[in-house]
């Protein structure tokens, strides 16, 4: 079964998930601080918002500010519940923080919706112990 994330590209996440953790740390969604993050060129970041703009997951201003939409907040959260739900599973394994914010970029992306759950099911029972 086809997870909701195959509608979007994986960059496209990533852009979504940067918007988002930007403004939880109380920042502007702005197209050099996308860059920065990601290690992008501004250039690049400017046309994946114009097309997430298209899908009205953010409004973005012609040179002005950039805002997610209710439909962009719940995609860029839905992301990095992913990323951080692998971020803590891969700690929970031994690997090190560094290692494991590299290694669940590279697979947040790829793994359906029964694995995520029972990872999701297995670090939850942990909590319980």
């Amino acid at each position: 079964m086809e997870s909701k994330s195959s509608q979007l590209t994986v960059s496209a996440e990533d852009y979504l998930e940067a918007a988002l953790v930007l403004t939880l740390r109380g920042e502007r969604i702005k197209v050099t601080s996308i860059a920065e993050m990601l290690g992008v060129s501004k250039p690049a970041v400017t046309n994946a918002l114009e097309s997430l703009a298209d899908k009205q997951l953010l409004i973005k201003r012609h040179y002005g500010d950039i805002f997610l939409t209710e439909a962009g907040k719940a995609e860029a959260e839905r992301v990095y519940e992913k990323h951080k739900l692998l971020r803590g599973f891969l700690q929970s394994l031994g690997v090190s923080p560094q290692n494991a914010e590299i290694d669940c970029c590279k697979i947040e992306h790829d793994l359906c919706d029964e694995t995520l759950n029972c990872i999701k099911n297995y670090m939850n029972s942990r909590k319980e112990i």
